[in-house]
């Protein structure tokens, strides 16, 4: 009875330290500031592309590999969209993954929020953004997304990316577009 108390307490103990550091690895990439909210759906299908019963079409069945080099678009290739029968389009609700996004100067680094990792998982370089559409989300997506959420279609390097922030992180990604240097071509549609 005392071995089972004694690895409930340890068990539990664990849970509490993995919360704790949840908690501190968010505290420490906000101490700098300029970070917010944001949903990422990389290698995202396009609105005008079929979805049938079998996940096929388009972007639905295989991935691709992201790919630029230097790890300015991403660091990890895209994963399988999933099994057969899963619908993976816009307005699915599939494929989003919840984090955090950091300005730091001429691109935004986005950490997951459910990770440890002190690196960001992904960096959106300002000059090879290119604003696409925006939308409110639609179907399954109000569900997966934060009730507020504005999702932003972008194209990176030939990649669609999607990205789904409230209303004022919208306004200063915007503003962070139109800002940049003189020189570099901006579409912020």
């Amino acid at each position: 009875m005392v071995l089972v108390l004694s690895l409930c307490g340890v068990v539990l103990l664990l849970a509490l330290a993995g919360l704790f550091a949840f908690g501190l690895r968010r505290r420490l990439l906000q101490r700098s500031g300029g970070t917010f909210d944001c949903n990422l759906r990389w290698d995202a299908p396009a609105p005008s592309e079929k979805y049938d019963d079998e996940g096929a079409g388009g972007a639905g069945g295989a991935s691709t590999a992201a790919g630029a080099a230097g790890g300015t678009a991403g660091e990890e290739p895209s994963r399988a969209a999933g099994a057969q029968g899963v619908r993976r389009g816009p307005g699915s609700g599939k494929g989003w993954a919840y984090g955090i996004a950091r300005y730091n100067g001429d691109q935004i680094e986005w950490f997951r929020v459910f990770s440890y990792a002190p690196r960001p998982r992904r960096f959106l370089m300002r000059s090879r953004i290119e604003v696409l559409e925006r939308r409110d989300p639609e179907g399954e997506e109000e569900l997966a997304l934060l009730s507020d959420a504005v999702i932003l279609a972008c194209s990176l390097e030939g990649t669609r990316v999607e990205l789904a922030m409230s209303d004022d992180a919208l306004t200063g990604f915007l503003a962070w577009l139109e800002a940049a240097p003189p020189g570099q071509r901006v579409n912020v549609a």
